[in-house]
C-alpha cells in the first residue's frame, strides 16, 4: 500500500533563507531594483532619518552658543564648530552601529542621538569647565522639534537632488520627442473611434504640458519646521531662560535650515505641507500613468516600434514578441508610489490633540513611495528611449478613415450657410448620411464635395483636402512647450 508523501516536503522543508548573509531584500526597491532607487537611500533611509537628527542636534547647539542664549555659556570656537559638523558629514557604517546599539538600551531612537552626540562633544571639548556644554544638546526639545526637521531637511533632499532631476530629464525627453514629431499627422481617437486628425508631436506635449506644470508646483513646494517644545508653548524655554526671545530664535533656526518656520503647532509640526507635495507628486504620477497607458496603445496600434534593445525577451516561448515592459512595469510601481502617497496625505494630517505616534510609522514609508515613483521614472524614460516612431502606420489608418473629414465639409458648409449661401441646409444631417456607420474612400468624399454647389475656392480647398492633411494647428502648438 503506497503512502502519501508528508506535506513538509519542497519549499515547505527548504533551507531558512533569514540568515544568509549579506541579508536578503523582502521588498524589490532595496533588491532587485536597489540600482535605480539608492539616490534615495542617502535622503529617506532610516541611517538618513539619524544623520540628520544628528545635523539638527549640531546646528541646535551652535545657534545656542553662537547667539549666547544661555547666560554663561561661551561660543564654541571655529574648530570645534567644524568638528561637530564634522560628525554629520563622516556620519556611516560605524555610527550606525552604534547608534543601533545606543537604541536597542535606551528603546528611544531621539534619545539614542542625544546621547551619542554627548559622547562626541566630550570629545571635541574635553576641559572640566567645559562640562555644562553638553547640557545644551537636546535644550528645551521634545523629540518632535528634532523629528519635524529631520524629516522637512530630508524631504526637500530628496525631492531637490533626487526625484525632481529625474522627473524633469523625463520631461525635456518627452518634449523632445513632440518637437521631432510635430508634423507627423496621427489619427485621434475619442471613446476608442476614429476622430480629427492631429500629429503625434501634438499629443506627446499635451502629456509634456501636464506633466511640467505639476513639476513647477512641487518645485515651489515649501517645507516647514518648527522647534517651540513639548506642546508648542515654549514652556520650557521661558522656564529655562525667560529673558531670550524664544520667538525669533526659533524661527532663525528654522529659517538656517533652510525651512519656513511655522509659529503655530501643537507638539508636531502640523505636517500639511506634507500632504500638500505628495498630494502634486501623486498627481504627477498619475499624469505619467496616463502616458503610459496612452504610448502602450500606440505600440499596441503599430505607430511605434520597439526597435532597440533587442536583446530583451519579449516572451519566453514567442520569439517575435518585444513587450513594452517598461510602461507596463512604470504603471505598476505609479500605482504602489500612489497607494503610498495617498495615505500619506490623508492620515499626516490628523493627530489626536496634542500628539500621537501614528504620523512617526507613517513617515517611515515616504522613501518607499518616492521610491516607487522614481523606478517608475526610470522605466517610462528606458521605454520612451527604445521606441522609433512609425509614420507608414499612421499614414495607413489615416488613409483608412476618410470620413473623419466629415467634420470640416459641414464645418464649411455651416460657415457658407450662416453667410446666405444656398443649397447649405442641414450639412450635418447630409454629412451624418454619407459617413455613419460605412467606410468611405477619396472618391467618394471629392464627388460628395463637388456635388455641394460650393464656391470654387471652397470646393478645391475641401477636395484636396485628406485625413493627413486635416490637422489643424496641431504641429504649431507644439511650440507651446518651453
Amino acid at each position: 500500500m503506497s503512502s502519501t508523501p508528508p506535506v513538509a516536503s519542497g519549499l515547505h522543508a527548504a533551507q531558512s533563507l533569514v540568515d544568509v548573509a549579506p541579508p536578503i531584500a523582502l521588498g524589490a526597491l532595496d533588491g532587485r531594483y536597489r540600482g535605480v532607487v539608492a539616490g534615495l537611500v542617502d535622503h529617506l533611509s532610516e541611517p538618513a532619518l539619524n544623520r540628520a537628527r544628528v545635523h539638527v542636534e549640531v546646528e541646535w547647539l551652535l545657534h545656542l552658543t553662537d547667539r549666547e542664549v544661555v547666560p554663561g555659556v561661551r561660543r564654541l570656537t571655529d574648530d570645534e564648530k567644524a568638528r561637530l559638523r564634522a560628525v554629520v558629514t563622516t556620519f556611516g557604517a560605524d555610527e550606525i552601529d552604534e547608534m543601533s546599539a545606543t537604541e536597542r538600551v535606551t528603546q528611544h531612537d531621539v534619545k539614542a542621538v542625544e546621547y551619542f552626540l554627548k559622547a562626541r562633544l566630550r570629545d571635541i571639548a574635553p576641559a572640566k569647565e567645559d562640562a555644562g556644554l553638553a547640557e545644551l544638546i537636546h535644550f528645551c526639545c521634545t523629540s518632535e522639534d528634532i523629528n519635524n526637521l529631520s524629516y522637512s531637511v530630508m524631504v526637500q533632499g530628496a525631492v531637490r537632488q533626487v526625484w525632481l532631476p529625474r522627473a524633469t530629464a523625463l520631461v525635456e525627453q518627452l518634449t523632445s520627442m513632440a518637437t521631432e514629431l510635430a508634423d507627423v499627422p496621427l489619427l485621434a481617437h475619442t471613446h476608442g473611434q476614429p476622430a480629427t486628425p492631429t500629429t503625434m508631436g501634438k499629443e506627446l506635449a499635451v502629456l509634456a504640458w501636464r506633466l511640467r506644470r505639476q513639476l513647477r508646483r512641487i518645485e515651489d513646494a515649501e517645507y516647514l519646521g518648527k522647534l517651540n517644545g513639548a506642546t508648542g508653548t515654549y514652556g520650557a524655554h521661558l522656564a529655562a531662560v525667560p529673558e531670550a526671545d524664544w520667538e525669533d530664535i526659533s524661527r532663525t533656526f528654522v529659517e538656517h535650515l533652510g525651512l519656513t518656520w511655522n509659529p503655530l503647532t501643537t507638539q508636531i509640526e502640523s505636517h500639511d505641507w506634507q500632504a500638500e507635495l505628495y498630494a502634486d507628486v501623486a498627481r504627477f504620477n498619475r499624469v505619467l500613468h496616463n502616458m503610459c497607458t496612452d504610448v502602450w496603445t500606440y505600440i499596441s496600434m503599430g505607430y511605434f516600434a520597439q526597435v532597440r534593445g533587442q536583446g530583451t525577451v519579449g516572451s519566453s516561448t514567442m520569439p517575435h514578441k518585444v513587450n513594452p515592459i517598461r510602461f507596463e512595469n512604470a504603471e505598476a510601481n505609479l500605482e504602489v508610489s500612489n497607494a503610498l502617497l495617498d495615505v500619506l496625505a490623508s492620515t499626516l494630517v490628523q493627530s489626536r490633540l496634542q500628539r500621537d505616534l501614528t504620523d512617526s510609522s507613517m513617515q517611515r514609508n515616504i522613501g518607499t513611495a518616492f521610491g516607487h515613483s522614481l523606478l517608475a521614472i526610470d522605466n517610462a524614460h528606458r521605454g520612451l528611449d527604445g521606441l522609433d516612431a512609425v509614420p507608414a502606420a499612421m499614414a495607413a489608418d489615416l488613409d483608412a478613415n476618410w470620413e473623419v473629414l466629415g467634420e470640416p465639409v459641414q464645418s464649411a458648409m455651416r460657415a457658407l450657410g450662416a453667410r446666405g449661401v444656398p443649397g447649405m441646409e442641414e450639412p450635418y444631417e447630409r454629412l451624418k448620411e454619407l459617413t455613419r456607420g460605412r467606410r468611405i474612400g477619396q472618391d467618394d468624399l471629392v464627388a460628395f464635395v463637388r456635388g455641394l454647389g460650393l464656391p470654387a475656392d471652397v470646393e478645391e480647398r475641401l477636395a484636396a483636402m485628406t485625413p493627413a492633411t486635416y490637422v489643424g494647428l496641431a504641429p504649431t502648438l507644439v511650440r507651446h512647450l518651453p
